[in-house]
């Protein structure tokens, strides 16, 4: 018995030592069954018990004739590559059933190493085969001792097919037959049966949470099953790996972060996050829909500009205008003339009136006419009693000369108007000239008379 238990740790820590060295991170499975050993076809014949016997394809599975049951029979296997594993094994029996002898028990013992293929065929059955090498010894002396390496122990070489039944990701059962081929003439053909339970184990588990690190999304953080390993810290059913807010409690619309005013954006990106707001204000509102939020608008309720802290801007002067769009804030004007006052129509309309009456002599820019000089006056009045508003005088010319002589001439002209207001004490930032030569004539060119009104100045209101 001794050397029994030195063999099976031999075996044991040579395929062990082999086993891990193929792969550190691949499982484990130990096994434990009870072993049936079919000696048939051999049976008794002359001095040899063994000796082969009878027709095999006859009566191979008649149990009660030559199946002897019993056991143990332990294994250790690591898987080394997608279903390949490599293995060792030691079995234990009695024989008692051999086809023509009766009152035998001879002690059996095999031990051996084995390759074994499994192939997947679903999670739970999966087939696999094996081929193996060993000894296996037969005592058949009849001392009903366990006595090994006797001149009754032979090499073998063996094979066989079987099936695994999951129940656990761990625990399962194992049904298997293999044929034994001794390589001296002394060993013994046989059948060995076996069925029993496997055991998985070794796989690694990193953070101790019962999640095997190949399927555990966290292999580094103690988590829950349902979670593929993960922890969900905040207890919002959000795993933490999924989890942008991992010690606050959300929901999943908001990546398991909390939004506490409901409008859609994160606590974590709301500015407000205890007021209801829009995206584009980072979650703050805006009461008065001018596009600065409540928190940096000094006017919330009105609406105002962005530019100006979300207040209105001011109109000093009260025509509608506001203050930064109107060129004459303290003054009040018309739109049309970007805030500052303006020469209404009627006093424009008398001023081009008295404006008939100043005329050109042909090809110059001096006035003409004993009553010029006196209409010049009394539009010189008209202005000052309407201090308000500018006025655009504008040059005109007949068609003699050529076009660009008469455009300057034209300008010319209105110059000279200009001058003679100014210095009758009109300001010179109410005047501006423009020049439009023959472009625009009020009458004919044809005549004398025609071309002598045409050399003329109008005005118009400054905008």
């Amino acid at each position: 018995m001794k050397h029994l238990n030195v063999l099976i740790a031999t075996i044991l820590f040579l395929s062990t030592t082999h086993i891990v060295a193929q792969t550190a991170d691949d499982p484990w499975q130990i096994g434990l069954s009870f072993n049936a050993v079919d000696v048939y076809p051999t049976g008794a014949e002359g001095n040899d018990p063994f000796a082969p016997q009878g027709d095999f394809f006859e009566d191979v599975f008649n149990f009660s004739d030559h199946w002897n049951f019993g056991g143990p029979s332990v294994s250790l296997s690591r898987s080394v590559y997608k279903g390949f594993s490599i293995g060792a094994r030691v079995s234990i029996n009695l024989i008692k059933k051999i086809e023509g002898l009766d009152n035998v028990e001879y002690p059996y013992f095999a031990a051996g190493g084995f390759l074994k293929q499994t192939f997947a065929s679903s999670k739970k059955v999966r087939p696999f085969i094996t081929v193996g090498y060993g000894i296996s010894d037969f005592d058949y002396s009849n001392n009903r001792k366990f006595e090994l390496l006797s001149s009754n122990t032979s090499r073998n070489i063996n094979g066989g097919i079987g099936f695994d039944f999951k129940f656990f990701d761990f625990i399962g059962l194992s049904i298997e037959s293999t044929f034994h081929n001794p390589l001296e003439s002394t060993g013994v053909k046989h059948f060995r049966h076996q069925l029993g339970l496997f055991y998985a184990f070794g796989e690694k588990d990193t953070d101790k949470d019962g999640i095997k690190d190949k399927d555990d999304e966290c292999p580094e953080e103690p988590g829950l099953k349902e979670f593929n390993g993960c922890p969900d810290t905040d207890g919002d059913t959000i795993p933490d790996n999924k989890d942008e807010c991992p010690e606050e409690v959300g929901t999943e619309m908001m990546n398991g972060c909390p939004d506490a005013d409901e409008d859609g954006i994160a606590d974590k990106d709301d500015e407000c996050p205890q007021d209801k707001g829009s995206v584009a204000l980072n979650g703050c509102p805006d009461t008065d829909e001018d596009g600065v939020a409540d928190k940096n608008d000094k006017c919330p309720d009105e609406v105002g500009a962005p530019e100006n802290e979300g207040c209105p801007w001011p109109d000093t002067d009260g025509d509608g205008v506001n203050d930064k769009e109107d060129a004459c804030p303290e003054e009040k004007g018309t739109p049309e003339n970007s805030g500052c006052p303006e020469l209404s129509k009627e006093i424009i309309s008398s001023i081009n009136e008295l404006a008939d009456k100043i005329l050109f002599a042909p090809e110059s820019l001096r006035l003409q006419g004993a009553s010029v000089f006196r209409v010049l006056n009394e539009i010189k009045s008209l202005l000052e009693l309407n201090p308000d508003g500018k006025l655009i005088i504008e040059g005109h010319a007949s068609s003699d000369g050529s076009s660009e002589y008469n455009a300057k001439l034209s300008e010319q002209r209105a110059n000279a108007v200009r001058e003679y207001l100014i210095k009758m004490g009109i300001s010179a930032d109410r005047l501006r000239v423009e020049s439009f030569g023959e472009d625009k004539p009020a009458n004919d060119n044809d005549t004398l008379e025609g071309r002598a009104l045409n050399r003329r100045v109008q005005f118009r209101a400054d905008f």
